[in-house]
Formats: structure tokens, sequence, C-alpha cells
């Protein structure tokens, strides 16, 4: 299952609302997803039209959005009132982003937002046909990886605020630096195979309805970070 899910989420919520079901997965998705799109607008706009332009507000909302996601994922229970504003929140960070890649890469952002639904469309076909089965092994291994990737970033971004010192690999382009993308973009494509194996799960052990919140949420977390990978690698391939 996706990292920002934990194997006693199930157990930590009341079951007396119903049981959890795909359509309901689903359905608060789709609206964790306006939210952050509204959100990402408003900052955007704010961006281009000289309203915003300090850094301040992509940091802040990413280190906000990066405790929300560990509080949530904690306490799931919290996760029909906290996703919202979590989707808020990554939708100011998404903005933002998208506004600085747009300035430095003029008309990045549109194929960064049909790529990642591209992935999201194929990765769903994938996991129908079962065409890569989610087994224990590729769930160890796919969790594993992006455990040490968020190690990786944490690290970059201490030694970035720190003292300005940058991982090459990770910013810059490059042979190494495009292979770097593509292996994290595809890390996070499979992220996406255990999101949709959490939600088969969940319907069939009768997870708690408020298990769709925390389903959706789980999703947010995974789209967000396929686009905002699928954005560096366009600029690395640009560079």
């Amino acid at each position: 299952m996706n990292p920002m899910f934990n194997s006693s989420a199930a157990q930590s919520m009341d079951s007396s609302a119903g049981i959890m079901t795909a359509d309901g997965a689903m359905n608060k998705t789709v609206i964790l997803l306006v939210i952050t799109v509204v959100a990402a607008l408003f900052t955007y706009n704010a961006y281009n039209m000289g309203q915003l332009t300090s850094m301040t507000p992509i940091y802040g909302s990413a280190i906000v959005g990066f405790l929300m996601a560990l509080f949530i994922s904690f306490k799931p229970n919290t996760a029909k009132v906290m996703a919202p504003v979590f989707a808020v929140v990554e939708g100011l960070f998404v903005g933002g982003m998208s506004a600085l890649m747009s300035f430095m890469y003029p008309g990045i952002v549109v194929p960064a937002i049909g790529l990642t639904f591209g992935v999201l469309l194929i990765m769903l076909t994938i996991y129908r046909f079962n065409i890569i089965p989610v087994t224990n092994k590729l769930r160890t291994g796919v969790m594993a990886a992006t455990g040490a990737i968020m190690l990786l970033y944490a690290v970059s971004f201490a030694l970035s605020m720190l003292g300005g010192i940058q991982v090459s690999f990770i910013h810059e382009g490059g042979v190494i630096g495009i292979g770097f993308s593509l292996f994290v973009v595809g890390l996070a494509a499979f992220n996406l195979l255990l999101d949709f194996d959490f939600i088969d799960k969940g319907v069939k052990n009768e997870y708690p309805k408020n298990m769709e919140w925390y389903a959706a949420f789980g999703l947010l977390v995974t789209l967000v970070w396929l686009y905002i990978e699928i954005l560096r690698l366009l600029s690395k391939l640009r560079d």
C-alpha cells in the first residue's frame, strides 16, 4: 500500500457510518482534486500578476503540506476534516511551483498536466487488467524505494536551506539527472498501483466509510508527487 497508509488505519475508524465503496473513494478523490486545482489557480495567477514574488509561499506550503501528510497518515480518523485542508495547502504549493516553472520554461505546465493524467489512466488500465499484479514483493519494493527517495529529498532540502548546497542530479539536467527523474516518475506511477490496490482491499474487507477520505488523501499525495516529478523531468529535457 501507499506509504501514506498504515496497516492499522481501518481499525482506528468508526464503522457506524457505513462501509467503504470504490465509488465513494473516487468521488472524494475528485472533490480533493477540485479543491487542489482551485487553490493552485489562485496561487498561479497571483504569481503571474506580480501579487506574489518571493519563494516563501512555495517553501511554506511544501513544509506545511509535508507535516500535514504525516499527521493524517498517523491519525487516519482525521482525514475527513484534514484532507480538504491538505488539498488547499497542496494546491498553493502546486500553483506556486507551476508558476515558477512556467516562467523558466514557457509552455511546460499544460504538457505536465496532460502527462500526469495520462499516466493515471495507463496505471489504472494496468491495474484493472492485472498486467502488473500487486504482490507483497512489489509492494515492499515500491515502499522501500519511495521511502529512500523521500529521505534523499529531505536531506537535499535541508542542505539547500542551511548551506545552499544543491544535490546536482536532483535539480540539474544531463544523462544522470534525466535518468534519476525518469526513475522517480516511474516510482510515483507504481505508487498509483498501490493506491488502487488499497481501495480494492478496503472495499473487499468492508473498511469503515471514513476510509474513503483516507484513500482519496493517499491518491492526492501520489498525483501531486507525480505531477511535480513530471515538471522536473520536462524541465531537464528542455535544458
